[in-house]
């Protein structure tokens, strides 16, 4: 892949950056899972059993597993437009998308006033639709270094 190309690949149909996801950039999902592997290599939860006498966060050593578990689901190895699913539930703005034949959101007449972009508020507050604007200003081989912020929170 050439260098330029490497912002349009990582464009979700939606205008969001895969490259600033944490369940596509991060190791974290690798981690959990090298993780649960060693503590049941170790035969941890037996030992999670006894000393959870004397430390009480040990008792919940299986809800502990759980919350592994559930993190290593989280891992993205593709993105939406590289065939991955990229969302852990089906993406309405993927099937609007390719229904439609765009290239993503940015090429939609109804951008400004669609809501299949409300359920990314919590996460993304309003960045997904800027940035499918800005798709529009700068081209998708070069707005990515005009995105907004992945997550509301950083």
């Amino acid at each position: 892949m050439r260098a330029r190309d490497k912002g349009a690949a990582l464009t979700a149909y939606c205008g969001l950056y895969c490259g600033d996801c944490l369940r596509y950039a991060s190791n974290v999902p690798d981690l959990a899972r090298d993780l649960r592997a060693k503590l049941a290599e170790a035969k941890f939860e037996s030992y999670a059993h006894v000393k959870s006498t004397q430390v009480r966060e040990l008792a919940d050593y299986e809800g502990f597993l759980q919350v592994l578990d559930a993190i290593v689901k989280l891992k993205c190895s593709t993105p939406c437009r590289s065939g991955g699913d990229g969302c852990s539930v089906a993406c309405d703005i993927k099937g609007c998308v390719q229904g439609r034949g765009l290239e993503g959101c940015w090429e939609c007449k109804e951008l400004a006033n669609c809501d299949k972009f409300e359920h990314f508020k919590p996460f993304h507050g309003n960045v997904p639709r800027q940035n499918a604007t800005k798709i529009k200003e700068y081209g998708l081989d070069k707005w990515a270094t005009h995105r907004g912020k992945f997550y509301t929170w950083l």
